[in-house]
């Protein structure tokens, strides 16, 4: 297990966290009025500026992604919200409170990528123990059917897949009834139906009013699940909104034809096409200008058919965004 110690204070638990704060020091918590303030955040390790002020705000209630390149800042974004790393500058607010007394409070969970669990023990003897540290937890049974851990409950966890001990990661960070759940790569070992079954969940989880805030690699996880999405590059965001927000900003579509033989440069020199490419018998237009293009396209060919003009995907606007190529970014046809 993890243990989340925030900056000045003895360990804490944070979901899949596992050392006990004491119940006579818990800050009053009640349901939360505000939601998370990210306020001029700035962190370095030595000449390394991770995070180089940030200003983010989350209302309650909203699932919001993280996506950016490896060494954007968000696992630092992320371990300042938790209180595992203090700002050299700026303030985290967590539903009118600083990390430190929203840990303590049970008002946070989290399910990060380090750390293993407890062993010797069974699934629900390591989720009981978890509850056991909050000040009002889920019903652990309930904790155990929200993941689909209820049928393995009693395996030890030692015994388990890697799938299965992300489950048990993700059940200890919900048993908490936390108001804010934090999850870093939450499906990273899992297959696609496991991930399939995670988002699904969460997705209980998050309709009670939840706040979720996760980072991943997945582009499509960002795409289908998260209500925002922030786009963080170099240690700042570049872009924040809906993924159709985010997508119109990069501005350019696609259009796809079936077209064999097609003379490819001449139809990359239509007006309004910035780039063409053939993929057997179909090409592919990138597109500054869509409709210049196709009209350019039926009447130089056509023959052409089985026509699809397509708005720029997540992951055409995470490249012109971040300028950062795909590599460390896992798609759908990566995993096909």
């Amino acid at each position: 297990m993890t243990f989340v110690m925030p900056d000045s204070s003895r360990p804490r638990l944070v979901g899949s966290a596992g050392e006990a704060h004491d119940r006579g020091m818990q800050p009053t918590y009640s349901p939360p009025r505000a939601g998370i303030s990210l306020t001029g955040l700035e962190k370095s390790f030595g000449p390394v500026h991770a995070v180089r002020g940030i200003d983010l705000d989350i209302a309650p209630g909203e699932t919001v992604a993280i996506l950016g390149p490896n060494g954007a800042g968000k696992s630092t974004t992320i371990d300042m919200v938790l209180g595992l790393s203090r700002p050299d500058r700026g303030e985290v607010a967590l539903f009118g409170m600083n990390p430190t007394d929203a840990v303590a409070a049970g008002a946070i969970g989290g399910m990060l990528q380090t750390g293993s669990l407890i062993g010797q023990l069974t699934i629900r003897e390591l989720v009981r123990l978890t509850a056991s540290l909050y000040p009002n937890p889920h019903g652990v049974d309930e904790a155990l059917a929200l993941t689909g851990l209820a049928d393995i409950a009693d395996r030890r966890t030692e015994k388990l897949s890697g799938g299965q001990t992300q489950r048990v990661r993700f059940a200890t960070a919900i048993v908490a009834d936390p108001e804010l759940l934090v999850l870093d790569e939450p499906t990273v070992a899992l297959d696609v139906e496991g991930r399939h079954a995670f988002w699904s969940a969460m997705r209980n989880f998050a309709r009670d009013g939840k706040t979720v805030i996760f980072a991943t690699h997945y582009l499509e996880e960002a795409d289908a699940f998260a209500d925002r999405i922030v786009l963080m590059a170099q240690g700042r965001i570049v872009a924040d909104g809906t993924s159709t927000e985010i997508k119109a900003r990069v501005g350019m579509k696609s259009i796809r034809a079936t077209l064999p033989n097609a003379p490819m440069d001449k139809v990359s020199a239509l007006a309004g096409v910035a780039t063409a490419e053939q993929h057997g018998d179909a090409v592919i237009l990138t597109c500054t200008d869509s409709d210049t293009a196709l009209r350019g396209l039926l009447a130089a060919y056509p023959d052409a058919h089985d026509i699809e003009v397509l708005g720029a995907n997540l992951e055409a606007a995470f490249l012109a965004l971040t300028g950062d190529p795909v590599d460390n970014l896992i798609t759908q046809e990566a995993l096909q």
